[in-house]
Protein backbone atom coordinates (compact mmCIF):
# COMPACT_ATOMS: atom_id res chain seq x y z
CA UNK A 1 0.00 0.00 0.00
CA UNK A 2 2.98 2.32 0.31
CA UNK A 3 2.80 2.57 -3.46
CA UNK A 4 -0.77 3.75 -3.74
CA UNK A 5 0.49 7.12 -4.92
CA UNK A 6 2.87 5.75 -7.49
CA UNK A 7 1.03 3.57 -9.98
CA UNK A 8 -0.28 5.48 -13.02
CA UNK A 9 -2.49 2.55 -14.02
CA UNK A 10 -4.48 3.09 -10.85
CA UNK A 11 -5.31 6.61 -11.92
CA UNK A 12 -6.29 5.34 -15.35
CA UNK A 13 -8.45 2.73 -13.66
CA UNK A 14 -10.03 5.33 -11.44
CA UNK A 15 -11.01 7.52 -14.36
CA UNK A 16 -12.44 4.45 -16.10
CA UNK A 17 -14.50 3.65 -13.01
CA UNK A 18 -15.82 7.19 -12.69
CA UNK A 19 -16.86 7.29 -16.33
CA UNK A 20 -18.41 3.83 -16.11
CA UNK A 21 -20.34 4.62 -12.96
CA UNK A 22 -21.66 7.82 -14.48
CA UNK A 23 -22.89 5.93 -17.51
CA UNK A 24 -24.63 3.45 -15.23
CA UNK A 25 -27.19 6.09 -14.25
CA UNK A 26 -28.96 5.33 -17.51
CA UNK A 27 -31.10 2.41 -16.48
CA UNK A 28 -32.47 1.63 -19.95
CA UNK A 29 -29.97 0.41 -22.53
CA UNK A 30 -31.14 -0.21 -26.08
CA UNK A 31 -27.77 -1.34 -27.44
CA UNK A 32 -24.78 -2.98 -25.80
CA UNK A 33 -21.89 -1.24 -27.55
CA UNK A 34 -19.22 -2.11 -24.97
CA UNK A 35 -16.39 -4.20 -26.39
CA UNK A 36 -16.28 -7.58 -24.69
CA UNK A 37 -12.75 -6.85 -23.42
CA UNK A 38 -13.74 -3.53 -21.78
CA UNK A 39 -14.72 -3.18 -18.14
CA UNK A 40 -17.99 -1.59 -17.09
CA UNK A 41 -19.39 -0.95 -13.64
CA UNK A 42 -21.30 -4.24 -13.97
CA UNK A 43 -18.29 -6.34 -14.95
CA UNK A 44 -15.39 -4.79 -13.08
CA UNK A 45 -15.97 -5.54 -9.38
CA UNK A 46 -15.42 -9.29 -9.60
CA UNK A 47 -11.94 -10.23 -8.37
CA UNK A 48 -9.79 -9.65 -5.32
CA UNK A 49 -7.30 -7.66 -7.41
CA UNK A 50 -10.03 -5.40 -8.78
CA UNK A 51 -11.34 -4.59 -5.32
CA UNK A 52 -7.81 -3.90 -4.13
CA UNK A 53 -7.40 -1.41 -6.98
CA UNK A 54 -10.68 0.27 -6.03
CA UNK A 55 -9.62 0.59 -2.39
CA UNK A 56 -6.32 2.07 -3.53
CA UNK A 57 -8.30 4.69 -5.46
CA UNK A 58 -10.07 5.65 -2.24
CA UNK A 59 -6.72 6.43 -0.58
CA UNK A 60 -5.45 8.52 -3.51
CA UNK A 61 -7.23 11.85 -2.68
CA UNK A 62 -5.31 11.94 0.63
CA UNK A 63 -2.33 13.21 -1.36
CA UNK A 64 -4.19 16.25 -2.68
CA UNK A 65 -5.87 16.71 0.69
CA UNK A 66 -2.53 17.10 2.48
CA UNK A 67 -1.44 19.72 -0.05
CA UNK A 68 -4.47 21.77 1.01
CA UNK A 69 -5.28 20.78 4.58
CA UNK A 70 -2.74 22.96 6.36
CA UNK A 71 -4.44 26.11 5.08
CA UNK A 72 -7.63 25.24 6.99
CA UNK A 73 -5.90 23.94 10.11
CA UNK A 74 -2.35 24.97 10.94
CA UNK A 75 -2.49 28.38 9.23
CA UNK A 76 -5.84 29.07 10.86
CA UNK A 77 -4.10 28.74 14.24
CA UNK A 78 -1.30 30.48 16.12
CA UNK A 79 1.33 27.96 15.01
CA UNK A 80 2.08 29.31 11.56
CA UNK A 81 1.62 32.37 9.38
CA UNK A 82 2.31 33.42 5.78
CA UNK A 83 4.89 35.66 4.17
CA UNK A 84 2.74 37.99 2.12
CA UNK A 85 3.38 38.17 -1.62
CA UNK A 86 2.79 41.91 -1.73
CA UNK A 87 3.87 42.09 -5.36
CA UNK A 88 1.32 39.48 -6.41
CA UNK A 89 -2.36 40.02 -5.63
CA UNK A 90 -3.56 37.08 -7.68
CA UNK A 91 -6.53 35.12 -6.40
CA UNK A 92 -4.43 32.13 -5.28
CA UNK A 93 -2.28 34.30 -3.01
CA UNK A 94 -5.17 36.35 -1.66
CA UNK A 95 -7.35 33.32 -0.92
CA UNK A 96 -4.55 31.68 1.09
CA UNK A 97 -3.99 34.82 3.10
CA UNK A 98 -7.72 35.33 3.67
CA UNK A 99 -8.04 31.96 5.41
CA UNK A 100 -5.21 32.80 7.78
CA UNK A 101 -6.59 36.31 8.38
CA UNK A 102 -10.19 35.12 9.03
CA UNK A 103 -11.41 37.14 6.06
CA UNK A 104 -12.32 34.17 3.86
CA UNK A 105 -15.71 33.69 2.25
CA UNK A 106 -17.77 31.03 0.52
CA UNK A 107 -15.98 31.48 -2.81
CA UNK A 108 -12.54 30.62 -1.42
CA UNK A 109 -11.03 27.96 -3.68
CA UNK A 110 -9.01 26.30 -0.91
CA UNK A 111 -12.10 25.71 1.19
CA UNK A 112 -13.81 24.28 -1.89
CA UNK A 113 -10.83 22.01 -2.56
CA UNK A 114 -10.95 20.61 0.99
CA UNK A 115 -14.64 19.79 0.54
CA UNK A 116 -13.97 18.20 -2.84
CA UNK A 117 -11.09 15.96 -1.73
CA UNK A 118 -12.96 14.72 1.34
CA UNK A 119 -16.06 13.86 -0.67
CA UNK A 120 -13.89 12.12 -3.26
CA UNK A 121 -12.66 9.83 -0.50
CA UNK A 122 -16.24 9.25 0.65
CA UNK A 123 -17.54 8.58 -2.86
CA UNK A 124 -14.84 6.06 -3.66
CA UNK A 125 -15.20 4.36 -0.29
CA UNK A 126 -18.96 4.12 -0.83
CA UNK A 127 -18.45 2.35 -4.15
CA UNK A 128 -16.26 -0.31 -2.55
CA UNK A 129 -18.58 -0.78 0.43
CA UNK A 130 -21.64 -1.07 -1.81
CA UNK A 131 -20.07 -3.47 -4.32
CA UNK A 132 -18.70 -5.76 -1.61
CA UNK A 133 -22.30 -6.48 -0.54
CA UNK A 134 -23.00 -8.25 -3.82
CA UNK A 135 -19.53 -9.64 -4.55
CA UNK A 136 -19.12 -13.40 -4.65
CA UNK A 137 -16.07 -15.59 -4.45
CA UNK A 138 -13.90 -13.19 -2.47
CA UNK A 139 -12.07 -14.59 0.56
CA UNK A 140 -13.67 -13.47 3.83
CA UNK A 141 -10.37 -11.93 4.90
CA UNK A 142 -10.33 -9.75 1.79
CA UNK A 143 -13.94 -8.64 2.29
CA UNK A 144 -13.18 -7.61 5.86
CA UNK A 145 -9.99 -5.81 4.88
CA UNK A 146 -11.51 -3.85 2.00
CA UNK A 147 -14.68 -2.99 3.89
CA UNK A 148 -12.72 -2.00 7.01
CA UNK A 149 -10.26 0.18 5.13
CA UNK A 150 -13.05 1.90 3.22
CA UNK A 151 -15.06 2.56 6.37
CA UNK A 152 -11.98 3.93 8.11
CA UNK A 153 -11.41 6.33 5.22
CA UNK A 154 -15.08 7.33 5.13
CA UNK A 155 -15.11 7.94 8.89
CA UNK A 156 -11.88 9.94 8.66
CA UNK A 157 -13.31 12.14 5.89
CA UNK A 158 -16.59 12.80 7.69
CA UNK A 159 -14.74 13.56 10.92
CA UNK A 160 -12.84 16.31 9.13
CA UNK A 161 -15.96 17.60 7.38
CA UNK A 162 -18.12 17.83 10.51
CA UNK A 163 -15.45 19.72 12.43
CA UNK A 164 -14.75 22.12 9.57
CA UNK A 165 -18.29 22.76 8.32
CA UNK A 166 -20.75 21.42 10.90
CA UNK A 167 -23.57 19.25 9.59
CA UNK A 168 -22.93 18.10 6.02
CA UNK A 169 -24.69 15.90 3.44
CA UNK A 170 -24.35 12.32 4.63
CA UNK A 171 -23.74 9.98 1.70
CA UNK A 172 -23.64 6.38 2.91
CA UNK A 173 -24.45 4.60 -0.36
CA UNK A 174 -23.03 4.65 -3.84
CA UNK A 175 -24.55 7.45 -5.91
CA UNK A 176 -26.05 5.91 -9.04
CA UNK A 177 -28.41 8.60 -10.32
CA UNK A 178 -29.01 12.33 -10.17
CA UNK A 179 -31.80 12.05 -7.61
CA UNK A 180 -29.47 10.54 -5.02
CA UNK A 181 -26.65 13.01 -5.74
CA UNK A 182 -28.30 15.91 -3.89
CA UNK A 183 -28.91 15.66 -0.17
CA UNK A 184 -29.65 18.23 2.52
CA UNK A 185 -27.29 18.71 5.43
CA UNK A 186 -27.50 16.05 8.11
CA UNK A 187 -27.25 17.22 11.70
CA UNK A 188 -23.92 17.21 13.50
CA UNK A 189 -25.25 14.43 15.71
CA UNK A 190 -26.22 12.29 12.71
CA UNK A 191 -22.79 12.70 11.13
CA UNK A 192 -21.07 11.68 14.35
CA UNK A 193 -23.34 8.65 14.72
CA UNK A 194 -22.25 7.46 11.30
CA UNK A 195 -18.57 8.16 11.99
CA UNK A 196 -18.77 6.08 15.16
CA UNK A 197 -20.54 3.23 13.38
CA UNK A 198 -17.96 3.18 10.58
CA UNK A 199 -15.02 3.32 12.96
CA UNK A 200 -16.43 0.50 15.07
CA UNK A 201 -16.90 -1.64 11.95
CA UNK A 202 -13.31 -0.87 10.90
CA UNK A 203 -11.98 -1.87 14.33
CA UNK A 204 -13.89 -5.15 14.11
CA UNK A 205 -12.83 -5.96 10.54
CA UNK A 206 -9.22 -4.79 10.37
CA UNK A 207 -6.19 -6.59 11.75
CA UNK A 208 -3.38 -5.37 13.94
CA UNK A 209 -0.11 -4.70 12.07
CA UNK A 210 1.49 -7.98 11.05
CA UNK A 211 4.95 -6.43 11.40
CA UNK A 212 6.81 -3.14 11.50
CA UNK A 213 7.34 -1.27 9.28
CA UNK A 214 3.73 -1.54 8.22
CA UNK A 215 2.32 -1.56 4.70
CA UNK A 216 0.71 1.88 4.96
CA UNK A 217 -2.82 0.46 4.88
CA UNK A 218 -5.27 1.39 7.61
CA UNK A 219 -5.19 -1.09 10.49
CA UNK A 220 -7.15 -1.88 13.63
CA UNK A 221 -4.87 0.62 15.35
CA UNK A 222 -5.73 3.33 12.81
CA UNK A 223 -9.44 2.86 13.38
CA UNK A 224 -8.99 2.66 17.16
CA UNK A 225 -7.16 5.97 17.48
CA UNK A 226 -9.59 7.64 15.07
CA UNK A 227 -12.55 6.56 17.18
CA UNK A 228 -10.73 7.61 20.35
CA UNK A 229 -10.14 11.05 18.82
CA UNK A 230 -13.86 11.26 18.05
CA UNK A 231 -14.71 10.28 21.63
CA UNK A 232 -12.38 12.91 23.05
CA UNK A 233 -13.96 15.50 20.77
CA UNK A 234 -17.41 14.45 22.04
CA UNK A 235 -16.11 14.41 25.64
CA UNK A 236 -16.92 10.74 26.03
CA UNK A 237 -13.81 10.32 28.13
CA UNK A 238 -14.24 6.80 29.50
CA UNK A 239 -14.86 5.33 26.05
CA UNK A 240 -11.78 7.11 24.71
CA UNK A 241 -9.64 5.76 27.54
CA UNK A 242 -10.83 2.20 26.94
CA UNK A 243 -10.00 2.40 23.24
CA UNK A 244 -6.56 3.93 23.76
CA UNK A 245 -5.61 1.34 26.35
CA UNK A 246 -5.73 -1.35 23.64
CA UNK A 247 -3.01 0.16 21.45
CA UNK A 248 0.11 -1.07 23.32
CA UNK A 249 -1.05 -4.68 22.92
CA UNK A 250 -1.09 -4.15 19.15
CA UNK A 251 2.64 -3.44 19.15
CA UNK A 252 2.62 0.35 18.94
CA UNK A 253 5.07 2.47 20.89
CA UNK A 254 7.28 5.55 20.72
CA UNK A 255 10.47 5.56 18.72
CA UNK A 256 13.50 6.25 20.87
CA UNK A 257 14.12 9.58 19.12
CA UNK A 258 11.46 12.16 18.22
CA UNK A 259 13.02 13.21 14.90
CA UNK A 260 13.19 9.62 13.65
CA UNK A 261 9.39 9.42 13.43
CA UNK A 262 9.52 11.67 10.36
CA UNK A 263 12.47 10.19 8.47
CA UNK A 264 11.73 8.67 5.04
CA UNK A 265 13.87 5.71 6.08
CA UNK A 266 11.59 5.07 9.07
CA UNK A 267 8.14 5.19 7.51
CA UNK A 268 5.21 3.30 9.01
CA UNK A 269 7.20 2.49 12.14
CA UNK A 270 5.78 1.32 15.46
CA UNK A 271 4.96 4.95 16.24
CA UNK A 272 2.81 5.31 13.13
CA UNK A 273 -0.91 4.71 13.50
CA UNK A 274 -1.70 6.15 10.09
CA UNK A 275 0.24 8.28 7.63
CA UNK A 276 -0.19 9.46 4.05
CA UNK A 277 2.24 7.64 1.76
CA UNK A 278 4.69 9.37 -0.58
CA UNK A 279 7.67 8.24 -2.63
CA UNK A 280 10.48 10.52 -3.78
CA UNK A 281 10.35 12.03 -7.23
CA UNK A 282 13.51 10.44 -8.58
CA UNK A 283 11.57 7.67 -10.34
CA UNK A 284 9.08 8.22 -13.15
CA UNK A 285 5.49 7.81 -12.05
CA UNK A 286 6.01 8.39 -8.34
CA UNK A 287 4.13 11.01 -6.32
CA UNK A 288 6.49 12.84 -3.96
CA UNK A 289 5.79 15.17 -1.06
CA UNK A 290 6.06 18.81 -2.15
CA UNK A 291 4.93 20.30 1.16
CA UNK A 292 8.44 20.94 2.48
CA UNK A 293 9.18 23.17 -0.51
CA UNK A 294 5.93 25.10 -0.07
CA UNK A 295 6.83 25.81 3.55
CA UNK A 296 10.12 27.56 2.67
CA UNK A 297 10.46 31.26 1.78
CA UNK A 298 9.68 32.01 -1.85
CA UNK A 299 12.96 31.93 -3.76
CA UNK A 300 14.37 31.23 -7.19
CA UNK A 301 17.11 29.03 -5.70
CA UNK A 302 16.96 27.08 -2.44
CA UNK A 303 20.23 25.18 -2.93
CA UNK A 304 21.81 26.43 0.30
CA UNK A 305 18.98 24.94 2.30
CA UNK A 306 17.87 21.93 0.25
CA UNK A 307 21.08 20.88 -1.49
CA UNK A 308 19.32 20.92 -4.87
CA UNK A 309 18.38 23.92 -6.97
CA UNK A 310 14.66 24.47 -6.45
CA UNK A 311 12.66 27.40 -7.78
CA UNK A 312 9.73 27.71 -5.39
CA UNK A 313 8.86 31.30 -6.18
CA UNK A 314 5.22 30.39 -6.77
CA UNK A 315 3.47 28.21 -4.18
CA UNK A 316 5.69 28.90 -1.18
CA UNK A 317 6.07 31.29 1.73
CA UNK A 318 3.21 29.65 3.61
CA UNK A 319 2.97 27.78 6.93
CA UNK A 320 5.90 29.69 8.42
CA UNK A 321 6.43 28.95 12.14
CA UNK A 322 5.48 31.85 14.38
CA UNK A 323 7.63 33.32 17.11
CA UNK A 324 4.70 32.57 19.42
CA UNK A 325 5.13 28.85 18.74
CA UNK A 326 8.94 28.94 18.97
CA UNK A 327 8.76 30.57 22.38
CA UNK A 328 6.31 27.87 23.54
CA UNK A 329 9.06 25.23 23.57
CA UNK A 330 10.70 24.72 26.95
CA UNK A 331 14.49 24.93 27.29
CA UNK A 332 16.15 21.62 26.31
CA UNK A 333 13.06 20.42 24.38
CA UNK A 334 14.56 18.27 21.62
CA UNK A 335 11.46 18.74 19.48
CA UNK A 336 12.31 22.35 18.66
CA UNK A 337 15.51 21.49 16.81
CA UNK A 338 13.81 18.60 15.03
CA UNK A 339 10.87 20.70 13.87
CA UNK A 340 12.09 24.21 13.04
CA UNK A 341 15.16 25.84 11.49
CA UNK A 342 16.25 29.39 10.76
CA UNK A 343 17.44 30.71 7.43
CA UNK A 344 19.04 34.13 6.97
CA UNK A 345 18.96 36.22 3.83
CA UNK A 346 17.37 39.16 2.08
CA UNK A 347 14.12 39.86 0.26
CA UNK A 348 14.00 41.50 -3.15
CA UNK A 349 11.46 44.11 -4.20
CA UNK A 350 9.42 41.19 -5.56
CA UNK A 351 9.40 39.52 -2.13
CA UNK A 352 11.74 36.74 -3.28
CA UNK A 353 14.27 35.47 -0.76
CA UNK A 354 18.00 35.03 -1.30
CA UNK A 355 19.48 32.54 1.16
CA UNK A 356 22.69 33.54 2.94
CA UNK A 357 22.94 31.10 5.84
CA UNK A 358 21.12 28.28 7.60
CA UNK A 359 21.14 28.33 11.40
CA UNK A 360 19.79 26.38 14.35
CA UNK A 361 16.68 27.81 15.96
CA UNK A 362 17.89 26.79 19.41
CA UNK A 363 19.23 29.84 21.17
CA UNK A 364 18.99 31.97 18.03
CA UNK A 365 18.83 35.63 19.07
CA UNK A 366 20.86 37.86 16.75
CA UNK A 367 20.45 38.38 13.01
CA UNK A 368 23.42 39.92 11.17
CA UNK A 369 22.95 43.48 9.91
CA UNK A 370 21.41 43.62 6.46
CA UNK A 371 19.74 40.24 6.74
CA UNK A 372 16.38 38.96 7.91
CA UNK A 373 15.83 35.68 9.74
CA UNK A 374 12.97 33.46 8.57
CA UNK A 375 11.92 30.32 10.47
CA UNK A 376 11.01 27.29 8.36
CA UNK A 377 9.55 23.82 8.98
CA UNK A 378 12.32 21.23 8.80
CA UNK A 379 10.20 18.34 10.10
CA UNK A 380 9.48 17.12 6.56
CA UNK A 381 12.63 18.27 4.78
CA UNK A 382 14.77 15.19 4.19
CA UNK A 383 16.81 13.67 1.39
CA UNK A 384 16.38 12.33 -1.18
CA UNK A 385 15.05 15.50 -2.75
CA UNK A 386 14.21 16.06 -6.37
CA UNK A 387 14.46 19.56 -7.78
CA UNK A 388 11.42 18.98 -9.97
CA UNK A 389 9.14 17.24 -7.56
CA UNK A 390 9.76 16.83 -3.84
CA UNK A 391 10.79 14.43 -1.10
CA UNK A 392 9.87 10.97 0.15
CA UNK A 393 8.56 12.19 3.51
CA UNK A 394 5.24 10.70 4.55
CA UNK A 395 2.72 12.93 6.30
CA UNK A 396 1.57 11.75 9.74
CA UNK A 397 -2.16 11.64 10.46
CA UNK A 398 -1.93 9.79 13.78
CA UNK A 399 1.17 8.91 15.80
CA UNK A 400 1.38 6.92 19.01
CA UNK A 401 2.58 10.08 20.79
CA UNK A 402 -0.79 11.65 20.06
CA UNK A 403 -2.54 8.55 21.36
CA UNK A 404 -0.68 8.99 24.65
CA UNK A 405 -1.72 12.63 24.87
CA UNK A 406 -5.34 11.75 24.07
CA UNK A 407 -5.13 9.17 26.84
CA UNK A 408 -3.73 11.75 29.25
CA UNK A 409 -6.57 14.11 28.39
CA UNK A 410 -9.25 11.45 28.80
CA UNK A 411 -7.85 10.39 32.16
CA UNK A 412 -7.52 13.95 33.44
CA UNK A 413 -11.10 14.82 32.52
CA UNK A 414 -12.29 11.84 34.54
CA UNK A 415 -10.35 12.98 37.59
CA UNK A 416 -7.69 10.30 37.11
CA UNK A 417 -3.95 10.90 37.00
CA UNK A 418 -2.65 11.52 33.45
CA UNK A 419 0.99 11.71 34.52
CA UNK A 420 2.24 8.38 33.16
CA UNK A 421 1.01 9.03 29.62
CA UNK A 422 1.94 12.72 29.67
CA UNK A 423 5.42 12.19 31.08
CA UNK A 424 6.19 9.37 28.64
CA UNK A 425 5.90 11.93 25.83
CA UNK A 426 7.86 14.58 27.75
CA UNK A 427 10.64 12.18 28.69
CA UNK A 428 11.43 11.40 25.06
CA UNK A 429 11.61 15.13 24.39
CA UNK A 430 14.28 15.48 27.09
CA UNK A 431 12.02 17.32 29.53
CA UNK A 432 11.46 16.82 33.26
CA UNK A 433 8.35 15.06 34.45
CA UNK A 434 5.23 17.03 35.29
CA UNK A 435 4.32 16.64 38.94
CA UNK A 436 0.85 16.21 40.40
CA UNK A 437 -1.37 19.24 39.94
CA UNK A 438 -5.05 20.14 39.89
CA UNK A 439 -7.25 19.18 36.94
CA UNK A 440 -7.42 22.68 35.40
CA UNK A 441 -3.63 23.06 35.48
CA UNK A 442 -3.10 19.64 33.94
CA UNK A 443 -5.68 20.45 31.26
CA UNK A 444 -3.58 23.42 30.14
CA UNK A 445 -0.34 21.43 30.34
CA UNK A 446 -1.75 18.68 28.13
CA UNK A 447 -3.02 21.22 25.58
CA UNK A 448 0.42 22.85 25.56
CA UNK A 449 2.12 19.48 25.16
CA UNK A 450 -0.06 18.71 22.15
CA UNK A 451 0.95 22.00 20.59
CA UNK A 452 4.69 21.35 20.65
CA UNK A 453 4.56 17.58 20.10
CA UNK A 454 2.17 17.79 17.12
CA UNK A 455 3.33 21.08 15.60
CA UNK A 456 2.76 21.20 11.81
CA UNK A 457 0.65 18.02 11.87
CA UNK A 458 -2.60 19.99 11.39
CA UNK A 459 -3.93 19.49 14.92
CA UNK A 460 -3.75 22.90 16.58
CA UNK A 461 -6.92 24.45 15.09
CA UNK A 462 -9.05 21.49 16.17
CA UNK A 463 -7.49 21.52 19.64
CA UNK A 464 -8.35 25.19 20.12
CA UNK A 465 -11.92 24.60 18.95
CA UNK A 466 -12.70 21.62 21.16
CA UNK A 467 -11.00 23.19 24.20
CA UNK A 468 -13.20 26.30 23.74
CA UNK A 469 -10.09 28.50 23.73
CA UNK A 470 -9.97 29.43 20.02
CA UNK A 471 -11.48 32.91 20.18
CA UNK A 472 -9.49 34.17 23.17
CA UNK A 473 -6.22 32.54 22.12
CA UNK A 474 -6.36 33.56 18.47
CA UNK A 475 -7.52 37.12 19.08
CA UNK A 476 -4.62 37.62 21.49
CA UNK A 477 -2.29 36.11 18.91
CA UNK A 478 -3.80 38.36 16.24
CA UNK A 479 -2.75 41.45 18.13
CA UNK A 480 0.80 40.12 18.37
CA UNK A 481 1.09 39.20 14.71
CA UNK A 482 -0.35 42.51 13.51
CA UNK A 483 2.38 44.29 15.43
CA UNK A 484 4.97 42.19 13.55
CA UNK A 485 3.40 42.23 10.07
CA UNK A 486 2.49 45.75 9.00
CA UNK A 487 0.80 44.48 5.84
CA UNK A 488 -2.05 42.89 7.80
CA UNK A 489 -5.40 44.66 7.54
CA UNK A 490 -6.66 46.31 10.73
CA UNK A 491 -9.63 43.94 10.85
CA UNK A 492 -7.53 40.87 10.06
CA UNK A 493 -6.90 38.03 12.50
CA UNK A 494 -10.10 38.87 14.39
CA UNK A 495 -12.08 35.77 15.29
CA UNK A 496 -15.82 35.94 15.86
CA UNK A 497 -17.95 32.93 16.84
CA UNK A 498 -19.34 32.22 13.37
CA UNK A 499 -15.81 31.76 12.03
CA UNK A 500 -15.28 28.67 14.15
CA UNK A 501 -16.90 26.94 11.17
CA UNK A 502 -15.91 27.43 7.54
CA UNK A 503 -18.48 28.40 4.92
CA UNK A 504 -20.06 25.73 2.75
CA UNK A 505 -18.45 26.31 -0.67
CA UNK A 506 -20.62 28.62 -2.75
CA UNK A 507 -20.46 26.33 -5.78
CA UNK A 508 -21.95 23.49 -3.73
CA UNK A 509 -24.77 25.67 -2.42
CA UNK A 510 -25.47 26.91 -5.93
CA UNK A 511 -25.54 23.40 -7.34
CA UNK A 512 -27.58 21.76 -4.59
CA UNK A 513 -30.80 23.63 -3.72
CA UNK A 514 -31.13 21.52 -0.55
CA UNK A 515 -27.94 22.93 0.97
CA UNK A 516 -28.02 25.83 3.42
CA UNK A 517 -25.10 28.12 4.24
CA UNK A 518 -23.47 28.48 7.64
CA UNK A 519 -24.48 31.58 9.56
CA UNK A 520 -22.33 34.65 8.97
CA UNK A 521 -21.40 33.79 5.40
Amino acid sequence: MTRYATLPMKKILLYTLVISLTVSACQQRFLDLSPKAAYTDNTYFQTDAQFKQAVTAAYAPLLDLMNNDFYLSEMRSDNTFYQSALANRGTAFVFRENISDFKDGATNSYTAAEWQYLYQIISRANIVISRLKTASGLPAASVNSYDGQSKFLRAFAYFKLVRLFGGVPLFVDEVKDANSAFLPRASVEQVYQHIIADANDAIRELNVPAKFPQTGEATKGSATVLLADVMVTLQRWAEAETLLATLPTMGYGLNADYASAFLPTNKNSKESLFEVQYLDGTTTGTTPNTLSFNFLPRSTNTTLLTGVAINNSGAAGVNTPTSDLISAYEPSDKRLEASIGITEGTYSASNLFTFSAVKSVVGYTTTPAGRVAVPYIKKYLHAPLSALTGSADNFPIYRYAEALLLLAEAQNEQGKSPLVALNTVRSRAGLPSVQAADQATLRQLILHERRVELAFENKRWYDLIRSSTAIATLNAFGEKIKAQANYLPADGRMVTPFRLLFPIPAAEVGLNPLLTQNLGY
